[in-house]
């Protein structure tokens, strides 16, 4: 200013001045007069800094709730949980997953130490309980789930037995005094389980066919034990045990907790139903965000449609016929030596199978009106490595407990389920999540060489170190935005895992097997934060009351606990500071 008030440089000029500064360095220079303080807010200037540090494609449009551009920027900047605040050691071995009840106030822990954890979520995190599952023959816990209401929790885990065991089991604890209220048996135990309703859940089985061919049955369970002519009123809250005698293809009928069959799907190439979850359809139309279309259509089949009905559609004649007649040409060209060109054992058992089941599987359903939820899941088709998701539809009919049990009133013609949609992500799935309205599935994948053909399921394609985490909206069963990247994975395809990761409103996380966890932001499609640890990370939550409270846990035998900048500073109760997002902007770069 000159002695009498007037600036000696035109804003323009500062404008431009501070266009060639960082964001930091703008924020300094604000504090030198009221000029540049007003300067040093302009929404120009800010649309600029922004696209310039998050390096964000220009055609992508500001977040359709932000206000201003200096506003956004500091959102990105100041609420991304990316500051530790607590260690947790109370496990003694790799710690596999992480879930939060919906109020907030408490979340669970799995590990490999064969304990369930069930934690207070206070502004210091304390442990409330912990169930030790090795007397009930587990090996290790893998994953947990609260109901809706927060009075039950689901824990899944793996049973002692042979390396190459596929059994699993389901306890239900209750969050009241923390019993163990029942127990279901779970193979493949990849299936993990999840709630259907609040006092419902859904397990799996699988049945061996062939060598390469098998079935997946999922069930609907009680969550309370009810034993054999006792009505549930009447049950007591007692724990589960096994049966003397206990053989795999009788679990169901001596397990009283099945209550209903909800699908029977027939697997080929040695894949298996895997990793199921439910999304609930009646948020579709009111999404929390809504993602616009960015990305090439992803590789997704309505098996509703004429395009795919071939196999299960209405032909000419009764199906069983049809299917025996097909079957019947097929053998003999194959005894005659007239089928070209020569099969392998593996293709013709799966030929075979193909053929059997055209006319006794039940068609899928033509349209989404009568669907509440989607019971989604991992499986395949051409390997054992999980390369699709599959969709079904949960009719309300098949929400309740009442009507036929252990499948009865199916006819004979109807043996197997056909899904309703598959989503061919050409590469190994290595984690789910969804986004907290339900419409949007994110899919963390390891994608196989382009143009690769399985020519033996046993051997799937090699997969990539990078893993894409894909987008899916659910509603119109489309690939949306381009994939997101940086998080890295090595273990080759026998000996994957699954890394799980989450959503909130705003991001999305996921852990890695470069030690450590990551944060996008889902409308801008970029990485905000990478949160250090000392081995893999094999799962991410955000708090689902509290976005800006982020848990990571890791095969470190540790989980940790991020918070934001912003409550950070609230949490402290510093002094007032005139600038603090300047003084947190200056010490906090990342």
């Amino acid at each position: 200013m000159d002695e009498g008030g007037t600036p000696l440089l035109p804003d323009s000029l500062i404008y431009h001045i501070f266009l060639s500064l960082g964001p930091a360095d703008v924020l300094a220079a604000g504090l030198v007069c009221r000029q540049w303080q007003a300067v040093s807010r302009d929404e120009f200037l800010w649309r600029e800094q922004f696209y310039r540090y998050y390096q964000v494609a220009r055609d992508v449009p500001r977040h359709p709730a932000a206000t201003s551009w200096y506003e956004e920027f500091r959102r990105l900047y100041d609420t991304v949980p990316c500051v530790e605040v607590q260690t947790l050691k109370e496990h003694t071995d790799q710690v596999l997953h992480l879930s939060f009840s919906h109020s907030g106030y408490q979340f669970a822990s799995c590990s490999k130490d064969c304990t369930v954890k069930i934690w207070s979520n206070d502004l210091t995190i304390s442990l409330l309980h912990s169930a030790d599952m090795r007397p009930y023959n587990w090996s290790y816990t893998q994953f947990s789930q609260f109901n809706q209401d927060d009075s039950l929790l689901l824990a899944s885990g793996v049973f002692l037995g042979p390396h190459n065991s596929s059994s699993g089991e389901i306890a239900v604890i209750s969050l009241d005094n923390f019993a163990l209220l029942s127990r279901v048996r779970n193979k493949p135990y990849d299936v993990f389980g999840c709630w259907l309703t609040e006092t419902s859940l859904i397990s799996g089985n699988l049945h061996r066919i062939g060598d390469i061919t098998s079935c997946s049955v999922l069930w609907l369970n009680n969550a309370f034990q009810v034993r054999a002519g006792v009505p549930p009123a009447a049950a007591p809250s007692v724990a589960w045990c096994p049966p003397a005698v206990s053989h795999p293809q009788d679990v169901e009928s001596e397990n009283v907790n099945v209550v209903k069959r909800l699908f029977k799907i027939q697997n080929l190439n040695a894949s298996t139903i895997r990793t199921v979850m439910v999304a609930d359809c009646s948020r579709f139309d009111s999404p929390d965000l809504l993602l616009d279309a960015g990305a090439p259509p992803g590789r997704v089949f309505d098996l509703g449609s004429d395009s795919e009905g071939e196999a299960v559609g209405p032909g000419p004649g009764p199906a069983p016929a049809r299917t025996k007649e097909g079957l019947r040409r097929f053998l003999d060209g194959l005894l005659d030596g007239r089928a070209q060109p020569q099969l392998s054992e593996h293709a013709l058992e799966t030929k075979v199978a193909e053929l059997l089941a055209q006319g006794r599987t039940k068609p899928p359903e033509h349209s989404m009106a009568d669907a509440r939820k989607l019971l989604i899941f991992t499986t395949g088709c051409l390997t054992y490595s999980p390369h699709q998701i599959g969709i079904k539809q949960i009719l309300p009919h098949q929400m309740t407990t009442a009507g036929p049990v252990l499948g009865e009133g199916r006819g004979s013609d109807a043996f197997f389920d056909a899904l309703d949609h598959v989503i061919d992500v050409h590469g190994h799935i290595i984690g789910m999540g969804l986004s907290p309205d339900n419409r949007y599935l994110y899919v963390n994948s390891r994608a196989w060489p382009s143009g690769s053909v399985v020519a033996d399921p046993m051997q799937p394609p090699p997969i990539a170190e990078e893993i894409d985490l894909l987008v899916f909206d659910l509603k119109t069963m489309r690939e949306v935005k381009r994939a997101l990247r940086a998080h890295r994975a090595y273990t080759p395809n026998d000996e994957c895992f699954f890394i799980f990761l989450d959503v909130s409103r705003d991001f999305v996380a996921s852990g890695a097997e470069d030690r450590h966890g990551y944060i996008w932001d889902r409308h801008y499609n970029i990485c905000l934060a990478k949160l250090r640890h000392q081995d893999v990370v094999n799962s991410v939550v955000f708090s689902p009351q509290e976005q800006e409270l982020l848990l990571t846990a890791s095969d470190d035998a540790t989980i940790k606990a991020w918070r934001s900048p912003r409550t950070v500073r609230i949490h402290q109760a510093a002094r007032p500071r005139p600038h603090p997002f300047l003084s947190w902007f200056a010490s906090q770069r990342r």
